[in-house]
């Protein structure tokens, strides 16, 4: 942990186009996605529509589909995409010399 972040592990351990995910006790997993074009992004791992869990879809540029029923969710906002309604959390990351880190206080508040 540093200050305000929890270090999650190096961005190499992230496939491209795929995702790693970290559990949180009491709470939602959170999913740890990184695209094609080498961005780190997280949400809580449930898609809106039916908890499906995101962490397991397929990432394309920056959406993730759920593999439950292909709702595209995008990356930055959480927001679905195209004529489908709902939105997952966003977990605030960043990248530190190839270090991944997430917001400790965000990762808290989805546990509550």
């Amino acid at each position: 942990m540093t200050g305000d972040w929890l270090d999650i592990g190096w961005v190499a351990e992230i496939p491209l186009r795929g995702s790693r995910t970290v559990q949180i006790a009491g709470g939602d997993d959170i999913a740890v996605f990184r695209t094609g074009e080498d961005q780190v992004f997280a949400l809580v791992d449930r898609c809106p529509h039916k908890a499906g869990r995101l962490s397991q879809g397929i990432v394309h540029g920056g959406a993730v589909a759920c593999p439950l029923h292909n709702w595209r969710i995008a990356l930055a906002t959480g927001q679905a995409l195209g004529d489908d309604k709902g939105c997952t959390p966003v977990i605030p990351v960043k990248v530190t010399g190839g270090r991944v880190l997430i917001c400790r206080a965000s990762t808290l508040a989805v546990a509550a």
